[in-house]
């Protein structure tokens, strides 16, 4: 069981509560704990919020499974494959499916962890890039999942199965995640923050393996579809999210920009005559002749 919202407050309370009483300090350590502190801590105030607003935004259950079966029709109309012929090619096989229940259940919200802890050491200067992207993402997600949409799983009439309940891996029974909302099918933010850590790492770093990690959303999707979790509409939705993320933090990133640009204006001719010369032009610079 991950944190509960009011255990992730708590936490981001203690870790700002840290990174203030270290900033007086000058040395190295404390520089680089207080700013892992505050990100730390600016980081669960987020999770904290997406937990509680889960709660809260889906407070109704009428239209959930009517919008699920219109999700059902368009993907027939737009001839995706079907979800349940995927889940039984995978129901005769209980050790896979009980991999892709755990899956879906463990990996989701660690891998989001490591992976910005990882930007965090390793890319700092594009942390904060990153970090806008998965924050607009995520709140995103939460708007459109206030449209209650069922997941497949809640129909077995159209074939498909519950595979964590039958093999006691569901997040949503006793034992489970209680506030996990089970009708936010709509977009999956499985596969949003999946592809998202995909394609930060495919961009930010520079070795050759990091293209392994575009294995993390692909099995995400199978993971989500063939355990009856989500509908493919859902993954194409959150990749549709993700996008206007990016374009949005760009526009935002290049209009503060510019902004930043005009406040500083332009240099005056006087100080950009008195800037230093580079080696370059004062080799190439005239020397004034003798008497």
């Amino acid at each position: 069981m991950w944190l509960r919202w009011d255990q992730a407050a708590m936490a981001a309370t203690g870790l700002l509560a840290l990174a203030l009483v270290v900033r007086p300090v000058r040395h190295t350590w404390a520089t680089l704990g207080g700013a892992f502190a505050r990100e730390a801590a600016l980081v669960l105030a987020l999770y904290a919020l997406w937990q509680k607003a889960g709660d809260l935004a889906i407070t109704k259950v009428r239209g959930a499974f009517d919008n699920a079966r219109w999700v059902w029709d368009t993907e027939r109309a737009w001839h995706l494959p079907s979800e349940v012929s995927l889940q039984r090619a995978f129901l005769p096989h209980p050790t896979m499916i009980e991999a892709l229940n755990g899956y879906y259940a463990i990996v989701h919200v660690p891998a989001l962890i490591v992976f910005l802890i990882w930007l965090f050491v390793r890319h700092r200067d594009r942390y904060p890039r990153w970090r806008n992207v998965g924050a607009l993402l995520t709140g995103s997600c939460l708007l459109l999942q206030m449209v209650p949409v069922a997941p497949p799983r809640m129909f077995p009439n159209l074939g498909f199965v519950d595979a964590a309940l039958r093999y006691g891996q569901s997040v949503y029974g006793p034992g489970g995640i209680e506030v996990a909302p089970q009708l936010a099918a709509m977009p999956s933010v499985h596969v949003a923050w999946a592809v998202f850590i995909a394609i930060a790492v495919v961009c930010t770093s520079t070795s050759r393996w990091r293209w392994l990690v575009v294995a993390h959303p692909v099995l995400t999707v199978l993971a989500v579809v063939a355990t009856a979790n989500h509908w493919w509409l859902d993954g194409i939705v959150a990749c549709a999210v993700l996008a206007g993320a990016l374009a949005v933090e760009w526009a935002l990133r290049t209009a503060a920009g510019r902004l930043q640009g005009a406040v500083a204006g332009p240099i005056p001719a006087r100080q950009a005559s008195e800037r230093p010369l580079t080696p370059a032009l004062a080799a190439s610079r005239p020397t004034p002749e003798g008497p």
